[in-house]
């Protein structure tokens, strides 16, 4: 194995340039020549060890990881303490995304970030409702004063949970750049994860690229790989001719009680000279779904494998890459022996080595068959239009070139008012979404507010009408047709009926779903009066706890949930407390 000693370099507050560590690793290991304070955060949780149930920038569904999950062992209900003194800067409450999150702006011009909380501290959690009485919404985001809520290092703001979109109980914690909102590596913070265990080398890859854009169409060889413990090797030197790019399929476990994580940085030398860095320091939200680019997207959708291109394609737009020769593409068409190695790095310095040799080919590679379809480049806007559909992909859209095809295909049977349109293929990823318009065919009049583009695999896209034609803005290629949702939500209640005493009961919940459009908007009475009520979109469990605003006696209830069509559901009752 071999280890670069990051953390025990630091003899000062910031982080300094590791050129000095080149030896251990016999090439330059690009860590970060920006300056971080290492000592003015404390850890989050009192768990000891720490362990991490997801790493900074490790690779997820559409979106780099944007901090590091602590394991909570399982379960909720551990005290969440602020890093260092500072203020609560926003307060975040959704069906989703972190549930409840925090922010805390500090003096040192970081923010920190806590998300999937079960719930608030006392003077934090009786803020936070009050502003959802007063806006009548579960749902807020809101960005106190900074003299509002005070917070000093170690005070408990929370503790840990598992709502919004979680997978399980643990705490997502972030660092951000108070003024840009980039989110940074914390362990550049130091917040320490005992680790010396290096990354996994689990596969090797090479492109025949030959001047073509990359797409699903791109010839792609595995390569033989065997070792271990930070030492790997290929099974044989591989023959390629003409342009070639390299992928790579890496993971990472730290001490103790590990996840499957991400690694920090990637490099691939060619004959002793870096031509390819990625360094997973720090990231834009913006620019997150540009994953789609960095990986080999169409592998992804057919196989959930998670192959790293070590070349760039010309439209992405992340800043994690450094170093670049000819994008990571390499031309072998020399008739020479070629020594080519990655070095692959996790946020601790451990270090895995994967040399490999290349026999490179003497045919210069033909020039490019551009295949069948309209040209889109990727840094322009296009268009395309027929009788029945328009397509709009705006510029940023593309990370490649794409030679753009349409087909029309029958209307399905059943709920459609439109031919199914089949707009490219889903292999290839989009950074920001198209518009899309699709002209109805046969739709009533009193159904037009009730219509909306689905997908073929029965996803709401929206929709609205502009001028015979039904608008919406998918966020994939795909194949659509027009629908219509007439459908109301359902409401199922799980712990209450009509004329129930609910004396003895915290809150009464609820399930509720949506046939197609999806859930809007919900809200909830009590003898006319709104009440606050809580939802986890993932379970789809809705409820309220009851609270001094309910006396003891009979009480009506009605609940009324609205789908994204404005179908209607209300269910009715009366109660006892």
């Amino acid at each position: 194995m071999i280890k670069i000693p990051i953390r025990n370099l630091f003899k000062t507050s910031f982080l300094v340039c590791f050129s000095l560590l080149a030896h251990f690793a016999q090439a330059q290991q690009i860590f970060s020549t920006n300056k971080y304070p290492i000592t003015d955060f404390r850890q989050p949780l009192d768990i000891t060890p720490p362990a991490l149930a997801g790493s900074f920038g490790e690779i997820r569904g559409n979106h780099f990881h944007s901090g590091i999950d602590f394991r909570t062992n399982q379960r909720e209900g551990y005290p969440v303490y602020a890093v260092a003194d500072g203020y609560i800067s926003r307060l975040r409450v959704q069906n989703s995304g972190f549930g409840l999150a925090l922010y805390i702006n500090h003096a040192n011009g970081f923010t920190t970030v806590y998300g999937h909380l079960q719930r608030f501290s006392p003077k934090i959690a009786t803020i936070v409702k009050d502003l959802e009485y007063e806006k009548k919404s579960f749902e807020i985001d809101e960005f106190p004063e900074a003299t509002l809520i005070p917070v000093r290092k170690g005070e408990v703001i929370a503790w840990s949970g598992n709502r919004g979109s979680s997978g399980g109980p643990h705490l997502h914690f972030e660092i951000r750049d108070t003024k840009t909102e980039e989110t940074i590596n914390p362990q550049f913070f130091g917040i320490n994860i005992p680790d010396n265990i290096p990354p996994v080398i689990h596969g090797l890859y090479a492109y025949r690229l030959n001047g073509k854009n990359f797409n699903e169409s791109t010839p792609k060889q595995a390569i033989g790989i065997s070792g271990a413990a930070g030492s790997y090797k290929a099974a044989a030197p591989v023959s390629l001719t003409g342009e070639v790019g390299f992928g790579i399929v890496v993971t990472d476990r730290h001490n103790g009680l590990s996840g499957t994580n991400g690694v920090y940085s990637i490099q691939l030398e060619l004959d002793g000279k870096m031509i390819y860095t990625s360094a997973l320091e720090r990231f834009s939200f913006e620019n997150s779904k540009a994953i789609n680019s960095h990986i080999d997207y169409p592998t992804y959708i057919n196989t959930k494998r998670s192959i790293q291109k070590s070349f760039v394609d010309p439209g992405n737009p992340l800043k994690i890459y450094s170093g670049l020769v000819n994008s990571g593409r390499i031309n072998f068409n020399d008739g020479a022996t070629h020594q080519l190695r990655y070095i692959i790095t996790d946020s601790k310095g451990n270090a895995s080595i994967l040399p490999f040799t290349v026999n490179a080919g003497t045919a210069s590679f033909a020039a490019p068959v551009i295949p069948a379809g309209l040209n889109f480049p990727y840094n322009k806007a296009s268009e395309f239009n027929s009788d029945e559909i328009k397509v709009v992909i705006p510029q940023g859209t593309l990370y490649n070139d794409l030679n753009f095809v349409y087909k029309k295909l029958p209307k399905p049977a059943g709920n459609a008012f439109s031919a199914i349109h089949q707009i490219h293929n889903r292999f290839t990823p989009l950074h920001i979404g198209f518009n899309l318009w699709i002209k109805a065919d046969a739709l009533p009049e009193s159904l037009r507010d009730k219509a909306l583009i689905v997908s073929t695999g029965g996803s709401s896209q929206g929709g609205s009408f502009d001028n015979g034609y039904l608008k919406a803005t998918p966020k994939n290629f795909g194949s659509f047709y027009i629908a219509v949702d007439t459908i109301a939500p359902r409401i199922v209640p799980t712990n209450i009926t009509d004329g129930k005493s609910m004396a003895g009961l915290s809150k009464m919940t609820f399930k509720i779903s949506d046939n197609l459009s999806g859930i809007k908007s919900f809200s909830g009475y009590i003898d006319g009066k709104w009440v606050l009520m809580e939802f986890d979109t993932k379970t789809a469990t809705l409820w309220h706890s009851f609270d001094d605003r309910t006396a003891s006696g009979k009480h009506t209830f009605e609940l009324v949930v609205t789908d994204g069509k404005e179908n209607v559901k209300r269910y009715a009752i009366s109660f006892f407390r």
